[in-house]
């Protein structure tokens, strides 16, 4: 048998199991858990991940360029460099920023980055990891999302960005964000990581910012396992973030590549001698963060379902919506006005006032087999972590304190069912009713 064939076969021998072992079980209330958050893997993902294996590509190679080129193109922007995680993502965006390249407009040790408070980590990591001191602005309840008003209030004489992540999918106001930003010559970093696929005022999550980031965590609206992405149209940092997140190396052949550019040994910088192989002059301090063809092949068939994902967890986190209206004591979610999110989560705000507590009814639901999570940190200011990092806090933070009480949400990924949809639903409104 010839090497071909034998793969032929391998390959639909591994579309048979996957027909066999994924097999959907029969959803039973109580006893199904159903997860705040799913991947979507099907037949062409488990042999998409299999071919990928046979061929041995272990490091980053055909599959990640050709994911990146896809992914930029379906989200509208230029460029895309895939890494290791949507954290690693968010740190490349911000290192960017602090580039000796950026000349006059690079960031500097103590430069100021306003963000908000109630988010995750890693949109708020990178601004300290860096040198630079986040400026915290409070969110608006309902959409979770801060205000342009809260931000402009938050600019100072040290502010040189803005970084914010669209919470729980639900966009904040970019549009307007974007032209706060231009006004006051910041740069705009839009973490996208919860969003994919979400548009604000007709245009995609992602593209109005000068960069943003995407995650690809099996939480997330597309997956490759591990892994994240930076994208942007400005050519000029998309070179940046590549050189930082391939060790910040100056050269810009892929690895295994020989003098593509015919200029591999006519370099001369800094202080090395004419001629120094350019594969290993480094012009940034940089990091290895490069995912691999693995993860790419995965993302490639995961690509082309965004749509249909995003279709579903609208219809999951509507059904959700109108199953839960009027119910006494819940503060529901609202999208953002002029927003259409593929929401990542629906979020619940149990009221200061309620005759129950957020605790009472999340552990309701957890007994139930109906996973929650916190609105991930609450208010990262009162962290153990950021207790004793510089940071300046705007307009007070009494939303996010609030969040960190009494907000929670539940899924709306694409593995929910109407049924299993309407048995969340009938689980709120059961424990709400027995408490009045």
């Amino acid at each position: 048998m010839q090497v071909s064939d034998a793969r032929a076969l391998l390959l639909e021998q591994v579309r048979k199991y996957h027909r066999q072992a994924a097999e959907p079980e029969r959803f039973e209330p109580g006893v199904t858990p159903l997860l705040p958050a799913g991947a979507v893997l099907d037949e062409d993902d488990r042999t998409a991940l299999a071919e990928a294996a046979i061929d041995l590509r272990i490091t980053s190679g055909f599959h990640t360029r050709k994911f990146e080129r896809a992914l930029a193109k379906a989200l509208d922007l230029r460029k895309a460099h895939m890494t290791n995680s949507g954290s690693s993502a968010n740190l490349l965006a911000v290192a960017a920023l602090t580039s000796g390249h950026l000349e006059g407009r690079r960031l500097r040790p103590g430069d100021e980055v306003i963000t908000v408070a109630a988010g995750f980590p890693t949109t708020v990591n990178p601004i300290v990891q860096n040198g630079l001191v986040p400026v915290f602005v409070d969110i608006e309840l309902g959409t979770y999302n801060t205000t342009v008003d809260r931000i402009e209030a938050a600019i100072g004489p040290k502010t040189r960005a803005i970084m914010i992540a669209h919470a729980l999918g639900n966009p904040f106001p970019a549009a307007e964000v974007a032209q706060l930003a231009a006004a006051h010559d910041l740069f705009l970093i839009e973490d996208n990581c919860d969003a994919v696929g979400s548009r604000y005022r007709g245009k995609l999550t992602g593209t109005f910012g000068d960069m943003s980031t995407v995650s690809f965590y099996p939480a997330h609206h597309l997956t490759t396992g591990e892994g994240g992405c930076v994208l942007t149209r400005d050519l000029a940092l998309a070179r940046i973030v590549e050189s930082l997140r391939d060790w910040g190396r100056d050269c810009w052949c892929e690895p295994g590549e020989d003098d593509k550019c015919l200029k591999r040994f006519k370099h001369r910088m800094g202080d090395l001698p004419y001629g120094y192989d350019h594969k290993y002059i480094f012009s940034h301090i940089g990091y290895n963060l490069k995912a691999t063809d693995l993860q790419a092949a995965l993302g490639l068939t995961q690509l082309p379902k965004l749509e249909a994902f995003g279709r579903i967890r609208r219809h999951n986190w509507q059904r959700l919506r109108a199953g839960l209206d009027g119910t006494r004591g819940l503060l529901l979610p609202e999208p953002t006005p002029g927003s259409d999110p593929s929401w990542f989560g629906f979020g619940i705000t149990v009221r200061p006032d309620a005759p129950f507590t957020r605790k009472g009814l999340t552990d309701f639901l957890e007994s139930r087999r109906i996973g929650t999570r916190r609105l991930f940190a609450g208010n990262l200011t009162r962290h153990p972590a950021y207790l004793d990092t510089p940071h300046r806090v705007v307009g007070g933070l009494a939303n996010s304190d609030t969040v960190t009480e009494h907000t929670f949400w539940i899924g709306v990924h694409p593995l929910l069912t109407d049924e299993m949809v309407d048995y969340m639903i009938d689980s709120v409104r059961k424990f709400c009713a027995g408490h009045h």
